[in-house]
């Protein structure tokens, strides 16, 4: 006989008390079980072999609030004809209604269902109510008292004339109907062999308790074994936003690397944000098809004149770069125009004309907007990830060699340069790496060295490797995400099948 715990015992016991057959609540009421215990037996008895599980799909039929209401005070036709048998059959219609006391809502209905019914007839000037002879309760009424009792009640166990009932009442909008799927347990050939041989429930003790210790009575009690393998109930714990976690390990990779964070405003000058980058103010980029220009308040303060003069000497005409500019006046007004930043380098350039000094090693990982048509693989607020390094006699390897250590601690072991074009780095190169589940190159961030006509008005003097990218598509590799915009939907169910360490 396989080893059985009490409940499964119990479990056996009934179903063979009950012929062998029987759904779970049945069970539940003949054994004394809670229902979940049921259940829980059920299972193993039937990895066991012991019992089978037979799923029966049924309708549950229930009163809704004003079915209970009528269910209570009787429908609305036979609250009138009541009061019309008690006043002799006979009665002025508003008379009736008024000793019936029914609610305004319910006349109409009372009325429509007594000529349906054929219960009473309406004749005369006065609209006299005459009773038919006093009606036998109905399916429909009889249907409501059982569900009145019952709370529900299975729609197949009904007679005919009761789920006729139904349908009439749902009509009606007193009921509602669900499907409901009843589960019943039958023995088995093997669950028959096993109860025929009998079955000696022993009290199981699933807790020792100092009384069991001191009175030495654990010896004979039998311990109720637990299954440590068996699946637990699903938790959902809080967690991290996917999307905050992948930004989080890529900050701790950069402090890891030696890096510093900064972080700028949101909303920038276009002097920042473009012309201190050696982007000509007629650029592309500038229009409003790629940029946010904000309209109140318009313009924002420049920095020093030192700064903007030299800026706008290497705009014109190179100043002392070597460098021929862009051969047009510049703008102090174009300048001072406030947008939402492009990119965090709007940032770094900041922090780099204040701190001229080698070594530098600063990284930001923060919002930027861009005027872009929202599709798969596309938003106007997205996240920019960017990080420079100044110091003496670094090089474009160095750069190299920092990007792949980068990508390596998210696991990403397969990198290519490519040469590329950048407005404010040469040489310019593109960073793709290999995506194993995708089976393709993909182009994560550009990158380059700064251009002596963005170092030179800052005063910086040492080479300032640096690079940048939207942090989405790494993301997008990294949860598995063939759309961007599943990682701000804030869809439940994609949040928690997403692993708490990525």
């Amino acid at each position: 006989m396989p080893d059985l715990r009490e409940n499964e015992q119990k479990t056996l016991l009934t179903l063979q008390k009950l012929g062998g057959k029987a759904n779970t609540d049945q069970i539940v009421q003949q054994s004394g079980l809670a229902h979940a215990a049921v259940m829980r037996a059920a299972l193993t008895l039937t990895e066991k072999k012991l019992v089978k599980i037979n799923e029966k799909p049924q309708i549950a039929v229930t009163l809704n609030s004003e079915g209970k209401l009528h269910a209570e005070k009787g429908l609305p036709e036979r609250r009138l004809i009541d009061i019309l048998v008690k006043f002799g059959n006979q009665m002025p219609v508003e008379k009736a209604v008024a000793e019936a006391r029914l609610e305004q809502s319910f006349i109409p209905i009372a009325l429509g269902w007594l000529r349906k019914k054929d219960w009473a007839t309406f004749a005369g000037k006065e609209k006299l109510l005459t009773v038919k002879g006093e009606p036998p309760q109905g399916a429909d009424e009889k249907l409501l008292q059982l569900l009145k009792a019952k709370g529900e009640t299975l729609l197949e166990t009904l007679d005919k004339p009761l789920q006729d009932a139904v349908d009439m009442l749902k009509k009606r909008k007193l009921v509602e109907t669900r499907e409901k799927t009843i589960r019943e347990l039958e023995l088995t050939e093997v669950g028959w062999q096993t109860v025929k041989k009998g079955i000696a429930i022993v009290e199981e003790i699933s807790q020792l308790t100092p009384e069991l210790i001191i009175t030495g009575k654990w010896k004979t009690a039998k311990l109720r074994k637990f299954d440590v393998t068996a699946p637990g109930p699903t938790v959902y714990p809080g967690k991290l936003h996917p999307m905050r976690a992948i930004i989080q390990r890529a900050r701790e990779i950069f402090l890891e690397m030696g890096f510093t964070e900064i972080r700028g405003p949101i909303v920038e000058t276009a002097f920042w944000n473009f012309d201190a980058l050696f982007q000509p103010q007629d650029h592309p980029a500038r229009e409003m098809a790629d940029t946010f220009y904000l309209s109140y308040p318009k313009l924002g303060k420049l920095p020093a004149k030192s700064i903007v003069e030299k800026v706008a000497k290497t705009h014109e005409n190179g100043w002392t770069t070597g460098s021929k500019g862009w051969g047009y006046r510049w703008s102090a007004e174009e300048a001072r125009k406030l947008v939402l930043r492009t990119h965090t380098t709007s940032e770094t350039i900041q922090f780099l004309s204040k701190h001229q000094k080698p070594p530098v090693k600063v990284f930001s990982v923060d919002r930027v907007y861009r005027n872009e048509k929202v599709d798969y693989k596309h938003l106007a607020e997205f996240h920019h990830i960017e990080g420079i390094v100044m110091d003496k006699h670094v090089t474009l390897r160095d750069l190299m060699g920092t990007l792949k250590t980068f990508y390596r601690k998210f696991g990403l072991t397969k990198i290519q340069f490519w040469p590329s074009y950048f407005p404010y780095t040469e040489p310019s190169v593109q960073a793709t790496v290999y995506a194993p589940k995708l089976k393709a190159w993909i182009e994560l961030c550009g990158m380059g060295m700064f251009r002596p006509e963005v170092l030179a008005p800052m005063g910086i003097k040492y080479p300032v490797l640096a690079w940048g990218g939207g942090l989405e598509r790494l993301a997008m590799l990294e949860l598995e995400a063939d759309d961007i915009r599943v990682l701000y939907k804030n869809s439940l169910s994609w949040i928690r099948r997403k692993p708490v360490c990525l």
